[in-house]
């Protein structure tokens, strides 16, 4: 909830969402994010690999996925495709 607040208010270039969180799930969050910021790129973070969460993901509004842990490099490159 924190940080769809947060989104709302800064706007930012990108927005890296956990998937699993405490109180309103990486999915929920991303769809209420989607409410107000159309274009912004969400990345999802997830540590389960498991088939259907990306396609979960991007159906609550990601624009792609990556699964922990993270290497540098892909996360590197995927943030220079968003950003550049």
């Amino acid at each position: 909830a924190e940080g769809v607040a947060v989104a709302n208010e800064k706007n930012p270039d990108l927005i890296l969402m956990d998937i699993t969180l405490p109180v309103m799930d990486g999915y929920e969050a991303t769809r209420k994010i989607r409410e107000t910021i159309k274009t912004t790129p969400i990345i999802g973070l997830s540590a389960h690999a498991m088939d259907g969460h990306e396609q979960k993901a991007k159906d609550a509004g990601c624009n792609d996925y990556l699964t922990k842990p993270i290497n540098d490099e892909v996360l590197y490159k995927m943030l220079a495709k968003y950003l550049d």
